[in-house]
């Protein structure tokens, strides 16, 4: 059984590891709990109370290791188990996430991508070939795919999400503007770009 992980403590280790990479790219050797709070704006007994969640040791008047820490990190969030995945259209966003190589430093490995578009077809993005819609749950059951990402046009959205539901997907990562309708089996991840955009400009 996996670890329950709130959304929101998940949320706040990558940004520790993105802080960390940092610091190792600046060969800093140690980080204090102070500096990572005062970084990101946070309570530092939060901070502190997150890295216990890792189980690592810091040093009295030193902090802990940047090296050691993001090895932490990245065990208890699981980067270091490769999760295969395919994104279903090759529109900007789709080819945008393909370029994205630091989705593989988190374990999110894109094997491919799939659309529609006849010009589209067998050409490359990142080197990832796309392809033809009609070969996705062929390749999915194939390469047991359990993941997938969809940036389709709102129009094909459940479209996709009907195509793929008896393939042995286990989630989807929606990037659509629409609510799926899928079996209870399969969990979706709604990203929902409108609405983070909104939580951020009301309060301007």
């Amino acid at each position: 059984m996996h670890k329950y992980i709130s959304p929101k403590a998940i949320n706040r280790l990558t940004l520790y590891h993105a802080i960390l990479t940092d610091y190792i790219e600046k060969e800093t050797e140690f980080i204090s709990s102070t500096q990572i709070a005062n970084i990101l704006r946070l309570d530092q007994s939060q901070v502190r109370k997150d890295i216990q969640l890792l189980k690592s040791q810091g040093k009295c008047n030193v902090g802990y290791s940047v090296k050691e820490l993001k090895v932490s990190i990245e065990k208890y969030l699981g980067f270091q188990k490769p999760k295969d995945t395919f994104i279903i259209g090759a529109g900007n966003l789709g080819l945008a996430l393909a370029k994205y190589d630091d989705f593989a430093n988190y374990g999110l490995n894109i094997l491919a991508l799939f659309d529609i578009d006849p010009f589209k077809i067998k050409m490359t993005a990142n080197g990832k070939e796309i392809f033809h819609i009609s070969k996705l749950t062929n390749l999915i059951e194939r390469l047991n795919i359990e993941i997938i990402i969809l940036t389709v046009p709102r129009k094909s959205a459940q479209y996709v999400a009907d195509l793929v539901s008896d393939t042995g997907i286990k989630y989807i990562w929606n990037f659509t503007p629409v609510v799926l309708n899928v079996p209870l089996e399969i969990e979706v991840w709604n990203e929902n770009l409108i609405g983070n955009f909104l939580q951020f400009t009301l309060k301007i």
